[in-house]
């Protein structure tokens, strides 16, 4: 007797996905809530749990393959399905020759991950490294591991198995010599979260009416406090003190005198909102997301802190739910953790603004009628014309500077 995996529901107005990576092959043991595949969808990765205990007996779809949510995928025999019959092999198109040296370099870690759970990536890193997940210790939430742990790991010769030594490392084929002067093309197929990145940016310029307006900020007085408290911060609160808190901290500031800003066009109408419910734009493995802050304007900064850390750690892993995506009403965009100076962020649909952070630089401004070296960021708010003006705008970026630089405005809410 077979049970049926079907496609789980991802989330509202989510109808389908993309059969991103089978997890278990034809034959492997699974258990209960194990996961066996994992699905890319418009937003995040999810993964596709056994329903039972038992054996996978058959892939019905391919990877890369778009299914519909309910659709069947897998089924699940149980445990005596296979007993005495011949070993179950996957569907392909024609019969390879099977790598040994591999399959037994893979049993390793399959064996000992059976009991973890696995992000999609790390799962995938710990079968190509050779890495037996049971003997590294974790850095990320509940203690799971990160794709940092595994390749912490595999530079330190981590072992393969519990009870046999690390296996010698395969070498990797030479690269075949390059003809002088031959060029070459690469061919990927675009992930479904690439694809849905790409359609919702340029619906965005398609759509708002765009227009970005740049300022530029001292940090000297955030960088002074930082530096003053960073230390007594993280031992009360067991987080460290970021710039993102105060940007946050003084956005929640001009988004409250410029209601618009915070605003969304739905229909014929504009949705205010009186909360703010930040989105904040992560790099993740397969892409840029941006998981929610939510109530952001009610948080302090600590909270702040460990809400952003808690959410950009998990889109590394690849463990951001769908409800950590949904909604949002302001984006902030930090292009200065890779030196961008300068850019013109887009909005992220629905939403009408977004602010783009920048690194910092020593550069010379006038002070007093002097000319000093200060800490500078350029900012750049980028909004839609169509409900945003160009005062409300400029006048919402000048208040953010305005807090940046006396951040005792964030204090007595000037």
């Amino acid at each position: 007797m077979s049970t049926e995996v079907k496609v789980p529901t991802l989330g509202e107005s989510i109808t389908e996905a993309t059969l991103g990576q089978w997890l278990k092959k034809p034959g492997d043991a699974v258990k209960l809530d194990e996961p066996i595949a994992s699905l890319e969808t418009d937003k995040v990765a999810v993964e596709v749990a056994s329903p039972v205990a038992g054996i996978l007996t058959e892939q019905l779809v391919n990877e890369g393959d778009t299914v519909n949510v309910g659709a069947l995928i897998a089924l699940i025999g149980d445990e005596t399905t296979a007993a005495g019959s011949d070993p179950i092999v996957p569907r392909t198109e024609s019969a390879k020759p099977v790598d040994e040296q591999k399959v037994a370099q893979d049993t390793a870690p399959v064996a000992a991950s059976a009991d973890l759970t696995l992000s999609p990536a790390v799962r995938r890193l710990v079968l190509e490294l050779g890495i037996d997940p049971t003997k590294v210790k974790g850095s990320g939430k509940d203690g799971r591991l990160t794709k940092e742990d595994v390749l912490a790991a595999a530079k330190g010769g981590a072992p393969t198995s519990p009870s046999t030594p690390a296996a010698a490392p395969v070498a990797a084929p030479a690269p075949a010599a390059a003809v002088a002067g031959e060029r070459r093309e690469e061919r990927v197929r675009m992930t479904r979260l690439r694809q849905t990145i790409a359609k919702r940016l340029k619906d965005a310029q398609n759509t708002a009416a765009l227009l970005t307006t740049f300022n530029d900020v001292d940090m000297s007085a955030v960088m002074e406090a930082r530096n003053r408290y960073k230390d007594s911060f993280e031992k009360k609160h067991g987080v460290k003190l970021g710039f993102m808190s105060f940007f946050a901290k003084a956005a929640c500031l001009a988004l409250k005198d410029f209601p618009a800003v915070n605003a969304q066009i739905q229909g014929d109408e504009i949705v205010y909102h009186d909360y703010v419910d930040l989105s904040v734009a992560v790099s993740a493995p397969n892409g840029l997301v941006v998981p929610v802050v939510r109530n952001v304007d009610q948080l302090g900064f600590a909270d702040i802190e460990k809400a952003i850390g808690d959410l950009g750690k998990r889109a590394k892993d690849g463990a951001l739910t769908m409800e950590d995506m949904a909604g949002g009403t302001f984006t902030i965009s930090n292009g200065g953790i890779f030196g961008g100076l300068m850019s013109t962020p887009i909005i992220n649909p629905p939403q009408s603004a977004v602010l783009g952070l920048h690194r910092i630089e020593d550069r010379p401004v006038v002070r007093d009628g002097q000319i000093v070296v200060r800490p500078m960021m350029y900012l750049a708010l980028s909004y839609d014309h169509r409900i945003i003006d160009g005062r409300e705008a400029v006048t919402a970026l000048k208040t953010i500077k305005e807090a940046i630089e006396d951040p005792t405005r964030l204090l007595i809410d000037l």
